[in-house]
């Protein structure tokens, strides 16, 4: 057996990240940059008021009360044509441009209307309540960073910089199988002995999340003949998931039937809990990786292994928070594999406490689905007090 990180890195360097395309803004959200993006505008394009007020002269208001003649007004999209002079001043508006000749804005609480005049009660600096031309950004800044998965504020960042397309990886194609006699999906006729396949859907929810296009290969019988259409199944597809068959049973097909498909072996057992029996290699050109049919197990194995598949695909660095929170009861002495305990946390004083579910039975969804975290137990970690120190990996971003 291979201990997590060792299979991390073994996975992750098989991939290449897949070829860029490019995006318009409106699609932007959630892709990865294959380019830096760069600003095609100044913003703001020309000095703005950020207040409701009087653009005037800082020299006019520097003793007040001071009157000054208003001669025109500029709210937002609609400049001032002129300039304002000595003793004058022009109404404005947030985000109206600042008149040739105004070096400050009165806001209007300051300030009091007297037929065509304004009347100054407070003197206001030079530069005051003006936002200079290039304040956010100017043509050329680098927005938006290769290797950046973009969020909805770095969409709305780069439309403010007159970006209109994006050069963006395309979104990596994961193709699923589940495999198993047993299995049947929801809403169908139940077989005898059989369960509903639950696992492909989260697991799909989760592809797409992470940022690749999941392809539902649905549900592969036990029999040999069938598992080894895989490769066809899976033509075109940039990483191939199975579920189920990943151990050496009888009836766990999955090496046997890909070996004379051309199924390359990297490694099948790893030193964890849930999730021991996990199966990564090559099918032709397409690395496989196949999970344990247990739910909880494949959903942990997915968090570990398959998302950093897709992040290296993408051509990002795929970060994750681990957090050191206070155990909230004793936890017992963990053997030589690495352990992932589901828990929920609470906050208590200000401090981020975590319990573990009484039993972690890797079947038991209703406990996974009711997780914030898991807690890591590394091999051979000792025993904890509660109140001790425990690392968890936060499930919210995940």
């Amino acid at each position: 057996m291979i201990s997590v990180d060792e299979a991390v890195q073994r996975i992750t360097a098989a991939f290449a990240a897949v070829q860029s395309e490019t995006v318009g803004i409106a699609q932007a959200a959630g892709r990865v940059l294959a380019k830096d993006a760069y600003a095609r505008a100044m913003q703001p394009p020309f000095p703005v008021s950020s207040m409701d007020g009087y653009a005037v002269r800082a020299s006019d208001v520097a003793k007040v009360p001071a009157t000054l003649r208003v001669t025109g007004s500029a709210p937002a999209g609609h400049p001032f044509g002129g300039k304002v002079g000595a003793g004058e001043a022009v109404r404005i508006f947030t985000g109206g441009v600042v008149p040739e000749g105004a070096d400050a804005i009165v806001i209007q609480e300051d300030t009091e209307t007297s037929g065509g005049n304004v009347i100054i009660k407070e003197s206001s600096k030079l530069g005051r309540h003006i936002r200079v031309a290039g304040l956010d950004f100017k043509p050329g800044d680098v927005l938006a960073a290769a290797g950046k998965r973009l969020s909805a504020r770095d969409v709305s960042l780069l439309a403010a910089g007159d970006v209109a397309e994006v050069c963006a990886r395309r979104k990596p194609l994961v193709a699923v199988a589940a495999t198993g006699d047993e299995l049947s999906r929801p809403g169908e006729p139940r077989k005898p002995g059989g369960i509903v396949a639950s696992t492909g859907y989260g697991l799909s929810a989760l592809i797409e999340k992470w940022g690749g296009t999941p392809i539902d290969l649905g549900i592969l019988p036990d029999k040999v003949e069938e598992i080894a259409r895989l490769p066809k199944l899976a033509a075109g597809a940039d990483l191939i998931v199975t579920l189920g068959g990943a151990s050496v049973g009888e009836h766990d097909l999955v090496q046997r039937a890909l070996g004379p498909e051309g199924f390359e072996l990297d490694f099948w057992k790893i030193a964890m809990r849930p999730g021991k029996p996990l199966i990564f290699g090559r099918l032709g050109k397409i690395p496989l990786l196949g999970l344990p049919g247990n739910p909880v197990s494949s959903f942990v194995c997915a968090v570990l292994f398959l998302r950093p598949a897709i992040a290296a695909l993408l051509g990002t660095e795929m970060r994750t928070d681990i957090l050191s929170v206070r155990a909230a009861r004793d936890i017992a002495a963990n053997d030589k594999r690495q352990d992932y305990m589901r828990a929920r946390l609470e906050i208590r004083d200000g401090e981020i406490w975590a319990e573990p579910f009484a039993v972690q039975d890797s079947s038991m969804q209703r406990a996974l689905a009711e997780a914030d975290a898991l807690i890591i137990r590394k091999p051979n970690a000792p025993a904890v007090k509660a109140s001790g120190r425990v690392d968890v990996l936060h499930l919210g971003d995940i």
